[in-house]
C-alpha cells in the first residue's frame, strides 16, 4: 500500500481530469481515478498515465461506502461539458445533484474539496468577469450548461451559510483551456487543435464569422489558459490550502480567434490562410464575444506564478500534437 497522500479525482478520463492525474505521480499524490471505465482505455492521447485505482463513476458513493478509504483530498472535475447540450435534466443529475453529493461525502467526512466550475456561468459578459460571489445568483448563463454549474456554485454557497460545507473547499470557473489530451471532445475541443488539423490536411483555416456590426471577423475574444496552468492552480488550491471560495481560473488577458490562428499557422511553419464561415444558428444567440477572468481574488490568496502566453502555449501544444503524430508518447 502506498504511504504517499491519496486523492480521489472524478472526471478523471477527461481532458483536464487526465493532465491532473499525470501531474499528481510527481507532486508525491497517489489517485483514485472515477469515471466511466471504458473510458480509461479508449483515448489514445491518456495511454502511459498511471490512474491508479479506477472506479465506475455510476458505482462511486456505494464503492465509497465499502471501502471507506483514507483520502486526502476530492478534486471534482467530472462533468458534461457540451456547452450545447440542451438535455437540462441530464445537466441537472449529472452537474448538479453528483457534484452535491460529493459536496456532502466531503462535509461529513470533514475532507477538502477542489472542484471545477465554468466561465460560462457569466453568460454573455453584462455583469463582467468579476468572481466576487456576490454577483453569482444575479448572472444569467446563456445556455443550460452554463446554468447548471451557476446552480451548483449558488447552492454551495447557500450550504456554506448552513454551516454545511467541507472545512476546505475552492470551486473554479475554468476559461478556454487547451493543450494535450483533448482531442476525444471532438466539437468541442478547442481552436487550437482544430486549426491544428485542418493546417495539416487543408493548409487553411476556418473561424467564425462576428454576427456584431462592432467586432470584426476573428476578433472574438476569450481568455486561453493552457492546461498545465489550470493543473498547477488546483495544486495550489490543495497544497495552500484555499480556505474556501469560488475563483476565476484564467490568465487575465483576453486575446483574438485571430491570434490563435496565427500561432498554430507559426508553429506549423505554414503561410496564413484564413476564410470566415457563419456561426451555427443554433448557437448564435447564445455565442460569447468576449470572456476575459478577473484574476485579483485569486492572486490574493498568494498563487504568483506567471501564465503561460498564448504563443507559448500554442508551441508546448503543437509539439505534444507533432509527437504523437509520429507515435511518440
Amino acid at each position: 500500500m502506498s504511504s504517499h497522500p491519496l486523492l480521489l479525482v472524478t472526471g478523471a478520463a477527461g481532458f483536464i481530469g487526465a493532465r491532473f492525474v499525470a501531474s499528481c505521480k510527481q507532486r508525491g499524490y497517489s489517485v483514485v481515478s472515477v469515471d466511466s471505465l471504458p473510458l480509461f482505455q479508449s483515448r489514445a492521447e491518456h495511454r502511459g498515465i498511471d490512474f491508479g485505482e479506477l472506479v465506475d463513476r455510476s458505482a462511486l458513493f456505494e464503492w465509497l461506502a465499502s471501502r471507506t478509504p483514507t483520502l486526502a483530498g476530492i478534486v471534482h472535475l467530472g462533468a458534461c461539458t457540451d456547452t450545447t447540450e440542451l438535455d437540462v435534466a441530464y445537466l441537472q443529475s449529472t452537474n448538479l445533484r453528483y457534484s452535491q453529493q460529493l459536496w456532502q461525502y466531503a462535509a461529513e467526512r470533514r475532507l477538502p474539496l477542489v472542484y471545477a466550475g465554468s466561465a460560462a456561468t457569466y453568460g454573455d459578459g453584462s455583469l463582467g468577469y468579476d468572481d466576487d460571489e456576490a454577483l453569482a445568483p444575479q448572472l444569467k448563463p446563456l445556455n443550460p450548461y452554463g446554468q447548471s454549474k451557476l446552480d451548483f456554485d449558488v447552492w454551495a454557497l447557500q450550504q456554506e451559510g448552513a454551516g454545511a460545507s467541507p472545512p476546505f473547499w475552492s470551486g473554479f470557473k475554468f476559461f478556454n483551456a487547451y493543450g494535450f489530451g483533448e482531442r476525444h471532445k471532438g466539437k468541442m475541443a478547442s481552436v487550437v487543435l482544430h486549426a491544428f488539423d485542418q493546417i495539416r490536411a487543408t493548409g487553411s483555416v476556418r473561424l467564425l464569422k462576428s454576427h456584431r456590426p462592432d467586432i470584426p471577423h476573428g476578433h472574438q475574444k476569450r481568455d486561453f489558459i493552457y492546461v498545465d496552468d489550470v493543473v498547477n492552480g488546483l495544486h495550489f488550491a490543495l497544497k495552500k490550502p484555499i480556505r474556501r471560495g469560488i475563483f476565476n481560473l484564467g490568465t487575465g488577458q483576453a486575446r483574438t480567434f485571430l491570434d490563435l490562428a496565427r500561432g498554430v499557422f507559426h508553429e506549423l511553419g505554414r503561410p496564413e490562410a484564413i476564410t470566415f464561415i457563419d456561426t451555427p444558428v443554433e448557437i448564435r444567440e447564445r455565442y460569447q464575444y468576449f470572456t476575459e477572468a478577473r484574476m485579483e481574488r485569486f492572486r490574493k490568496e498568494g498563487y504568483q506564478t506567471p501564465f503561460t502566453s498564448l504563443e507559448q502555449g500554442i508551441h508546448l501544444y503543437v509539439q505534444d500534437l507533432l509527437r504523437h503524430a509520429r507515435g511518440e508518447q
